[in-house]
């Protein structure tokens, strides 16, 4: 389905699962947020490999002395054969030039371009990461509105036998085959099951808002699901020789970059202890004048001449109080922190799995008892039902009959989500939580 269908400016049609999702991914601001961060990855790793090319800026100036410096001549060199006060210099001076600067060897900036390659595969790993929890948020709302839908469902089902046992009992009651107390008996049913009916209807609004919230959809967006999405389902378990991959996982594949990332770190900071040599050029044109320097030249007007100078600026740490010594130890205890992380992490994965796996076997169990009570609860409903018709059972029989199948049906609902959301756990802890999308 056409994701522009989805708005009201279209008919509303039925939303399927991969549809939603496939939407989530376009709309949700986590998902969005997280293309961002790629996107933003690749200025970051532009700004580093910037620090190794040169940088080149031009100057200009022009200075206006009013009044200038003077200094003093002593009185064997002066003409006057006394110290006498000369001012040096003119009242102004122009320039304009360019100058260069590269590092020819700088140990965090060489760390910083091992590091590009790595940074850009962490954010690509965020994404995905980002991506499969809005996926799972997504499927497993999809599936709570789709359970909310069939509780509906059901009520609708037993509004619509009730109303028909409601005008039977009427007709009986007018002729008097029947009590008044029935025909009071089933009003009563019928309100309530209209009131359960309003309830049930509320909370789908609520399911419903939420997974718009996670699709990233407009509120005020209609969205039509079939139940066929949550009836149609065959079940299957799961063999206990089945492990978890947990190398395939983004949350551990995004701690391990992340450990790279901070080894890296590390190395940056040790750079510090490293020499840094730089090459530096500078070239301007200069001129002097007692006049507006844009005139022309004359004796006390020089024109314009040049300067240039090129060198190398050699750093050598040699005594900083101890200061690199105590970030190296910190980077290197940030390092450490993670590897816990990683380790708790692996763990905490494999139980995911042994629990989505029990979960799931669990679930089929439930599935296939809540399954059999409802045919059970069907059986008895029906025969329930013919021997209250031939005058064999009472009416308390036949409602006692009814809530059983209708406790039954929500029962076996419930054991449906359970079970599918067992299974989005599994393939979560497989880490293939994108098959959904197929």
């Amino acid at each position: 389905m056409p994701l522009l269908l989805l708005y009201h400016t279209v008919p509303a049609q039925d939303l399927s699962l991969k549809d939603a999702l496939q939407y989530a991914l376009q709309h949700y601001t986590a998902a969005r947020k997280a293309k961002l961060e790629v996107e933003n990855s690749a200025y970051k790793i532009q700004e580093t490999r910037a620090a190794a090319l040169p940088e080149v800026s031009a100057s200009g100036g022009l200075t206006y002395n009013p009044l200038l410096q003077l200094s003093a001549i002593p009185a064997e060199l002066s003409p006057t054969g006394s110290a006498t006060l000369i001012a040096f210099g003119q009242k102004w001076n122009s320039n304009a030039g360019v100058s260069l600067s590269q590092k020819l060897f700088d140990q965090s900036v060489f760390t910083g371009l091992k590091a590009t390659k790595a940074t850009r595969e962490y954010y690509l790993l965020a994404q995905q990461q980002t991506e499969e929890q809005v996926l799972e948020q997504v499927a497993t709302a999809y599936y709570q509105v789709l359970a909310q839908r069939q509780k509906v469902a059901v009520v609708d089902s037993n509004i619509r036998t009730t109303t028909e046992m409601q005008r039977i009992i009427k007709g009986q009651y007018e002729s008097g085959l029947a009590k008044r107390i029935d025909a009071d008996r089933v009003a009563v049913n019928l309100n309530n099951l209209n009131s359960q009916r309003r309830q049930l209807l509320s909370e789908v609004s609520l399911k419903e808002n939420q997974l718009k919230f996670y699709m990233g959809l407009p509120i005020q967006t209609p969205i039509i699901i079939s139940q066929d999405a949550l009836v149609h389902i065959v079940p299957r378990a799961i063999a206990d020789g089945d492990s978890a991959v947990v190398t395939q996982r983004s949350d551990y594949l995004v701690l391990l970059k992340q450990a790279e990332l901070l080894k890296f770190q590390k190395q940056a900071t040790e750079a510090a202890y490293y020499p840094s040599l730089s090459l530096a050029g500078n070239y301007s044109y200069q001129r002097l004048s007692n006049s507006f320097p844009f005139g022309k030249s004359g004796p006390s007007s020089p024109g314009w001449f040049d300067v240039a100078s090129v060198g190398l600026n050699l750093k050598v740490p040699i005594f900083s109080g101890g200061g690199k010594k105590a970030k190296v130890r910190q980077a290197d205890i940030d390092v450490r922190k993670l590897q816990e992380d990683i380790t708790d992490v692996k763990q905490s994965l494999n139980l995911a799995y042994e629990n989505a796996r029990s979960q799931i076997n669990n679930s089929i169990l439930t599935l296939n008892t809540q399954e059999a009570n409802v045919q059970l609860a069907q059986a008895v409903f029906n025969d329930t039902q013919n021997n209250y018709n031939q005058g064999l059972a009472t009416l308390t029989d036949l409602l006692d009959a009814r809530n059983d199948l209708t406790e039954a049906q929500n029962n076996y609902t419930g054991a449906l989500l359970d079970y599918k959301l067992a299974e989005i756990q599994m393939i979560k802890s497989k880490g293939q939580i994108k098959s959904l999308l197929n």
